[in-house]
């Protein structure tokens, strides 16, 4: 297991681990940085960019895949269903080189340009925008995009200079907040009261761990999806139960592999898993199993795989559910916004 892993597998320990403890004053450092920014946009000392549309940000507190990504994607197909016109802007995570200009994402981009998650995101029809600084993304969203009347930010919780109208944190019911420390001690970006001030918490719950979420303002949602498709030839489908049985491996380079291996398993499929870390530029070498006769993996990962991924090669879509009294929630602030 390498050192990275390590460190996440102690970050959702029970407590502070031999590996977590010294990082600790760390971890007491970065928490004071975070405190007094978010102070300094709170007192107006620095001012958050407002744009002419409404703004959603979907993001989270802790470090690595909480499900905001699906979620994003479901909120935009709900909004876009009651007639909204939303665009999606990201900083694209796992990018070769981040260059500072906005870049509208195309189906048939480059990952490596764009990152996984913003590619996955315009494959669903919405308008994409990826740039580190999200108002410059926004802005060029809307110079190419006109007809968009919101925007969803894809993790954009600490991106304080694009001012928001409502915010939800997604988090994973299953790995909660860890151990509570923030990083690099624990996995969390701001302090778990930060839950308290945003509009919404939505719970990632896995089907079959037995795992929810309480609390004010809290919603849960599932990922759902039981149809593979071959990586080569997406046309190409198989329902789950065709991958029952041995010599089914799954390869994962998400933020919580181990999602992923709990999903087959909830669908009866009893893969060898093999975990990445998250957004792995995955090589032909990854996926050199040749006693596999069947290799599944996210939509995530097939995206960076279709170069060299042979008839063994399928991955599961997914799409989370979303609940629709939250949906009525968010756009009586949308409409809110508009009237003000």
């Amino acid at each position: 297991m390498s050192l990275s892993s390590r460190l996440v597998a102690a970050w959702y320990a029970p407590r502070l681990t031999l590996l977590t403890a010294p990082l600790v004053p760390f971890a007491v450092a970065f928490a004071a940085i975070v405190a007094a920014r978010r102070a300094l946009f709170r007192s107006g000392a620095l001012r958050a960019q407002r744009l002419s549309v409404p703004v959603i940000v979907v993001g989270n507190i802790t470090a690595g895949g909480s499900g905001k990504t699906p979620f994003a994607a479901a909120l935009t197909r709900a909004l876009a269903e009651r007639g909204w016109h939303p665009g999606i802007v990201s900083r694209g995570h796992g990018r070769a080189t981040m260059r500072s200009a906005p870049i509208i994402v195309v189906p048939d981009a480059d990952p490596a340009e764009v990152g996984d998650e913003p590619l996955l995101l315009a494959r669903t029809g919405i308008p994409v925008v990826v740039a580190a600084d999200r108002v410059a993304a926004a802005r060029a969203l809307l110079a190419a995009h006109p007809q968009c009347n919101v925007i969803v930010a894809d993790d954009g919780l600490q991106h304080y200079r694009l001012a928001r109208d409502f915010e939800i944190a997604v988090v994973d019911a299953a790995r909660g907040l860890g151990n509570g420390w923030q990083l690099p001690a624990g996995p969390l970006r701001e302090p778990a009261a930060r839950l308290d001030a945003v509009d919404a918490v939505v719970a990632l719950v896995t089907p079959g761990a037995g795992v929810s979420w309480t609390g004010p303002n809290a919603w849960q949602t599932t990922l759902v999806g039981d149809t593979l498709h071959r990586v080569g030839d997406p046309t190409q489908t198989q329902p789950a139960s065709a991958f029952t049985g041995s010599g089914v491996h799954a390869v994962a380079g998400i933020g919580n592999p181990e999602r992923f291996f709990a999903q087959l398993r909830s669908l009866r499929i009893a893969a060898t898993g093999h975990a990445f870390p998250d957004h792995h530029r995955f090589t032909a070498g990854d996926l050199a199993l040749p006693a596999a006769r069947a290799i599944l993996m996210t939509e995530k990962d097939a995206v960076k795989c279709i170069a060299f991924a042979d008839e063994r090669c399928w991955y599961l879509p997914v799409r989370a559910h979303i609940d629709p009294a939250l949906v009525a929630r968010i756009e009586e602030a949308l409409r809110g916004r508009e009237a003000a």
